[in-house]
């Protein structure tokens, strides 16, 4: 994390087709961070979703600085049988190493959480590894956590 201070030039932005390799670079280096990849197809499949008009498919944020992309976030509204209205699950969040510190990482979070609020969705929730020490400074500052474990089919 670097000690520079918070920047008022970054742009948080929908994300644009134009984006596709600044897109590509950051989420791979995400995927590669969770020691995790996937394949062509997904790549694909995801920026053509990101982009989409489909209510029920992905949602992404850019933070953009001299022009380049340095951070991405990927966020979905569902239903909750506990609620009447959605809730808003923040997938992926990414900041380049070199701007870690500056505020991107929170831009990019309040940034969903106002997508939120113009969706009448106010939970707004994510899932982090336990090891991910630096994002969790973060998310103790912005976020709540909860009690719950995580468990998945094996």
């Amino acid at each position: 994390m670097t000690n520079a201070p918070a920047t008022d030039d970054v742009r948080i932005r929908p994300l644009e087709r134009s984006d596709h390799d600044d897109w590509r670079r950051l989420w791979t280096a995400y995927l590669a961070f969770y020691e995790s990849s996937v394949a062509e197809e997904v790549y694909v499949s995801t920026f053509a979703r990101l982009l989409g008009d489909d209510p029920q498919d992905f949602s992404c944020l850019v933070a953009e600085k001299d022009g380049v992309l340095v951070g991405l976030t990927h966020y979905l509204f569902h239903r909750h049988a506990w609620r009447v209205e959605n809730v808003c699950y923040l997938q992926d969040l990414y900041a380049d190493p070199e701007v870690r510190g500056t505020g991107v990482g929170r831009k990019l979070i309040e940034a969903v959480y106002a997508a939120a609020d113009a969706k009448d969705a106010p939970a707004v929730y994510w899932l982090t590894q336990e090891f991910n020490t630096t994002a969790r400074q973060l998310y103790d500052r912005i976020g709540k956590v909860t009690p719950f474990i995580k468990y998945q089919r094996p």
